[in-house]
């Protein structure tokens, strides 16, 4: 054998020998350490234990002390009681008695696992029973005035054979805990010895184990150098996963950002087929407005029969009605409408579109109306809510492609919690329209409610229908329910609380009668309007009617035009104009002037609601009929005005 084997082998020993011995001494160690573990958990378990013992002793010791001074003072409140007959003192005494008797009780508890002490409890409590006994006939005696026999019962019962045995029951108590007591501690300090000793026994060993530890230390580096070079490695793996989470998060703001210009270039193509809607139908408007003047005018000029000519101005008529009504829609949906709530019930609301409806579907929708109200009302505004039910009837009607029955049944509803979801739980009057059309796909279905989002061809739809109506809903506490699916037609439920204050069983009517001009009665009426062709239009209007109006173009003239006038009966006033709004202008006019009844005029809902105070006076929307102005002037010549506000509607 080569000496380069022998030195091989030599270190191959030399490696086993050293890997035995380092195990032996992990072993030791390991062992020594376990040990010295358990004997110093097992002296602080009997130092424990020791604490806990005497902490219970000098428990039972305090209370049988507060149980001594508990009796002393009530007997003292007792004797108090006997000779002053203060009824505090009595309470005092009856209290203080009562604690005792708790006090015996948690006595009782702290000694459970001690028949000794058990068995002095039990004297304790048959002497507190006689003694409470005793005291109570006490007691008794002085609350029916018989203090003299109360006070002789007091002193003959001082030193009453039950208060002895009380007292011996208690010193006995006291005499066994401090006994216990000083045989727990003897044991506690033979258990500290006996394991300070053994501890002391470890601790040399473990000194011996010193070189061992030195021998180990080699192997303890090369762990350590091993554990230093595994968390070096799983902090890279960190730092990476680091680095893939950021490039995940950057690329997730990146998605986010391109999806916000994606929503955006959404909504500019949304408002692009909005505009090409409503400039679709204000065009078509515009031209029966101006064909039905050209027309009339040429045949005025042509000496044409009048009814001919009373037939392009209808026409021209009803395009300016319909041109109107357009502008309603969009600012309803703006949200920008004066709210006129009333109280709605479902018979008189359905007599009111029934003819809306047939004119607006056509011959080739069959409406049917069914009233399962029972009478109850929802309050809304009348016109959101019939325009909501007009949206909701054509876009069924094109889902129909103008043919098929559409259906509106009006039902009292009563939803639980369970099926209430975001409304509260409650009566809610229910307006369902049901078409007999080919239902919504569920993407269709998940973006019915967005503004501007619609099915139909550019120029064919502006999208506003269901969001109105939802915004409609949501406005007065109520929601806007969907059934459908693909070839079975859809269903969209109208959901509004109901009115409770108003009656049931007497619908009242939901359209305010119109108020008549009495016969031949002429008004002075002051109107102030900053356009000078609204404001011609106006004044001539007034002539028509047979008023006597006086034009004022300035806001800022109306004191001296109203204080010029022989008498005032009414102000028609615009809300908006430059220099003043209506309302600053009718705060300015002389107090003179306070009680005149005034009409506003605006061409912008927004006026009614959007932080100008009208002090509840009625207001008439632009554009007017004749017959719409007749009825606001009679109206709000005959209002206070400080009643509530109402909005008069054009039509």
């Amino acid at each position: 054998m080569s000496g380069i084997e022998v030195a091989r082998v030599r270190m191959g020993l030399a490696s086993g020998w050293r890997s035995i011995t380092l195990v032996v001494v992990a072993i030791l160690a390991v062992v020594v350490v376990g040990a010295l573990i358990v004997t110093l958990g097992e002296m602080d378990r009997q130092r424990d234990r020791a604490l806990a013992a005497q902490r219970h002793s000098y428990d039972i010791m305090i209370v049988v002390r507060t149980l001594q001074g508990t009796v002393a003072r009530s007997e003292a409140s007792l004797g108090r009681y006997v000779i002053s007959g203060d009824q505090a003192l009595g309470q005092l005494y009856f209290d203080d008695w009562r604690r005792a008797g708790e006090s015996i009780g948690r006595l009782d508890r702290l000694t459970m696992d001690n028949p000794e002490q058990r068995t002095r409890i039990a004297e304790l409590r048959a002497a507190y029973r006689i003694r409470g006994e005793e005291l109570a006939l006490t007691a008794l005696n002085t609350n029916y005035g018989r203090n003299s026999q109360a006070l002789s019962r007091y002193y003959a019962i001082r030193k009453g054979a039950a208060m002895r045995a009380m007292n011996l029951a208690l010193d006995g108590i006291i005499a066994d805990e401090r006994r216990l007591l000083r045989a727990r501690t003897t044991q506690a300090r033979a258990a500290v010895t006996r394991t300070t000793l053994v501890a002391k026994i470890l601790a040399t060993a473990g000194v011996a184990l010193v070189l061992g530890v030195i021998a180990l230390g080699w192997a303890t580096m090369r762990a350590l150098a091993e554990r230093t070079v595994a968390r070096a490695e799983a902090e890279a793996e960190r730092e990476r996963a680091d680095e893939l989470a950021t490039a995940v998060t950057e690329a997730t703001d990146a998605l986010r950002v391109q999806e916000a210009q994606l929503r955006q270039s959404q909504k500019m193509d949304a408002v692009g087929k909005l505009t090409g809607g409503i400039a679709h139908d204000f065009n078509n408007m515009l031209a029966v407005i101006l064909g039905g003047l050209e027309l009339s005018q040429r045949g005025l000029a042509q000496g044409a029969d009048r009814a001919e000519v009373a037939r392009h101005i209808d026409s021209a008529h009803e395009g300016a009605t319909r041109a109107a009504a357009l502008t309603r829609r969009l600012l309803s949906f703006a949200r920008e409408t004066a709210i006129d709530p009333v109280p709605i019930h479902a018979a008189a609301l359905f007599t009111d579109v029934a003819d809306l409806l047939d004119r607006t579907l056509g011959d080739g929708v069959t409406v049917v109306f069914q009233d399962e109200s029972r009478g109850w009302a929802a309050r809304a505004d009348l016109l959101l809510l019939e325009n909501g039910l007009v949206n909701l009837a054509v876009n069924a009607r094109d889902a129909m492609d103008g043919r098929g029955t559409l259906t509106l049944r009006a039902e009292a509803r009563r939803l639980g919690i369970a099926d209430a979801g975001d409304l509260s739980p409650g009566d809610y009057l229910s307006i369902a329209i049901r078409d007999t059309g080919s239902g919504m796909t569920p993407d269709v279905l998940d973006r019915v409610f967005e503004p501007f989002f619609t099915t139909k061809p550019v120029g064919k739809g502006t999208g506003l229908g269901l969001s109105q109506t939802f915004a409609f809903a949501r406005q007065f506490g109520g929601d806007v329910r969907i059934d459908t699916a693909p070839g079975r037609g859809t269903t969209v439920t109208l959901l509004l609380p109901r009115d409770v204050t108003v009656e049931s069983a007497a619908p009242v009517p939901i359209a305010v009668a119109a108020a008549t001009r009495e016969p031949g009665r002429s008004l002075s009426i002051l109107v102030v309007e900053d356009d000078p062709r609204v404001l011609a239009t106006t004044i001539g209007a007034l002539n028509e009617l047979g008023h006597r109006p006086v034009a004022c173009g300035d806001p800022l003239d109306a004191a001296g035009a109203i204080a010029a006038m022989p008498g005032c009966d009414l102000i028609v006033s615009d809300v908006l104009m430059p220099a003043k709004t209506g309302p600053e202008m009718v705060a300015g006019l002389p107090t003179a002037f306070a009680a005149v009844p005034v009409l506003f005029v605006t061409g912008y809902a927004g006026d009614a609601g959007e932080g100008i105070d009208l002090a509840g006076r009625p207001v008439l929307r632009k554009p007017f009929t004749l017959a719409a102005l007749d009825h606001a002037i009679a109206a709000a010549a005959g209002t206070d005005a400080d009643g509530p506000e109402r909005l008069i509607a054009a039509e």
